[in-house]
């Protein structure tokens, strides 16, 4: 039975080569579609987590303005609560911390050898180096004694190089003009790529006090970043910090906060929420098109069922059991399907490739889940939508589907 079900399947089918391929084609648009979309998503939630990771281990960051409500920060930034001696008492009084970094930054032109350039000066310490995952490429970085002596020295981030100094040149001993203050550049950082909210590469960085003395006026910091020692240990850093810093200024009610704690988890929670989202929205729109390669694959079998009609009173006439015709609709169905998945994921697969070579900037990555989804429900679409047309065979009345002209 199971031998002439598959032997009758394929040649109904290859009796209409031109309905069935096109039948066929609705389903693998679909299926490649659905992987594609799939790809896309998944390949952006990666390369958003690697580049939030990259800023830093175990990171937590404490911003000035008040505390966040709904997620948004209230005048963050545009504040100035953050002091060095916060710094310090964190460094000192906090414990499961490796590493503390405060830094004072806006944006500046530099200029050096008539170029210019517009990024980020970063005033720091040398902790920053641990804290934020980055590497010397050339030189050294600046000392702790450099700091406290307010020394006009800078590290130049690998983008900021190339366009101050040229492509891979090596700067050090030279001289960069930061708002009329000239600073020698002692190194440069190793290159690393965007990373979440910052890039490191197209940055400058000079000591803290000379940041703070020479270029912004006053003490405030803009951001204190930690490092704590492990992951299990954020929550507790986290919440002994939010505790020293409000006794620190003295305020009673955490809801007062006049600083906010933000750390890596909920940074990358919440992207991956938003690209979980945006995966979702993408796969379900592309899941449109599998929808209508089902009503095709439906409207086929209709067809098919009309076609054969005398057949199939035929068929009734000497004996074949309602179940046989009903299976035997069905399996034509599922077989359409069953290819389109197959071509589907070999054509989503050459799409993703694709994606991933014309548009460098977009990063793709395929899932064994979801080509196994993919394939899950282009079989489903086959089931749901061969049943009715296989039913409505197998209750054909013999007499009458032989009687039809």
């Amino acid at each position: 039975m199971i031998t002439d079900l598959i032997r009758e399947t394929i040649w109904s089918l290859s009796s209409n080569k031109a309905r069935s391929g096109l039948t066929i084609l609705g389903i693998v648009i679909g299926i490649a579609s659905v992987i594609t979309m799939v790809a896309i998503g998944q390949g952006a939630q990666s390369s958003i987590e690697k580049n939030i990771e990259a800023i830093g281990s175990n990171l937590i960051v404490v911003m000035p303005g008040a505390q966040r409500v709904g997620g948004i920060s209230q005048g963050a930034g545009s504040n100035q609560t953050l002091i060095i001696e916060d710094s310090d008492a964190i460094k000192s009084q906090i414990q499961s911390i490796k590493a503390v970094a405060p830094e004072a930054s806006r944006r500046y032109q530099a200029t050096a050898r008539g170029n210019n350039t517009n990024t980020q000066v970063i005033g720091t310490v040398p902790d920053y180096l641990t804290v934020r995952n980055i590497t010397m490429d050339i030189g050294s970085f600046f000392t702790d004694q450099q700091v406290t002596s307010s020394a006009k020295v800078a590290i130049l981030g690998s983008t900021a190089r190339d366009d101050l100094f040229g492509v891979n040149a090596d700067p050090t001993g030279q001289s960069i003009r930061i708002k009329n203050v000239d600073f020698q550049v002692i190194g440069v950082t190793m290159a690393k790529g965007g990373a979440g909210f910052s890039n490191p590469d197209d940055a400058i960085f000079v000591p803290l006090n000379s940041a703070q003395h020479f270029l912004a006026g006053n003490v405030y910091l803009s951001d204190i970043s930690i490092a704590a020692i492990d992951q299990p240990s954020m929550a507790s850093v986290q919440q002994q910090i939010s505790d020293l810093l409000l006794a620190r200024h003295k305020i009673t009610d955490p809801l007062q906060a006049d600083f906010s704690i933000m750390n890596q988890n909920d940074i990358i929670a919440t992207a991956t929420s938003v690209t979980g989202t945006f995966t979702i929205l993408l796969s379900s729109i592309a899941g449109i098109s599998l929808l209508v390669g089902g009503i095709g694959i439906m409207n086929m079998m209709l067809t098919n069922v009309t076609e054969r009609t005398r057949e199939i009173g035929l068929r009734k006439a000497v004996g074949t059991r309602k179940i046989y015709i009903n299976l035997q609709f069905l399996a034509e169905a599922v077989m359409l399907t069953f290819l389109g998945g197959l071509l589907g994921i070999v054509l989503g697969w050459l799409a993703t490739i694709a994606v991933t070579k014309f548009v460098p900037s977009l990063t793709t990555q395929i899932s064994t889940s979801s080509i196994f989804l993919a394939f899950g429900v282009s079989a489903v679409v086959g089931i749901l939508f061969g049943f009715y047309p296989a039913r409505r065979a197998a209750n054909l009345n013999p007499i009458e589907a032989l009687r039809y002209e």
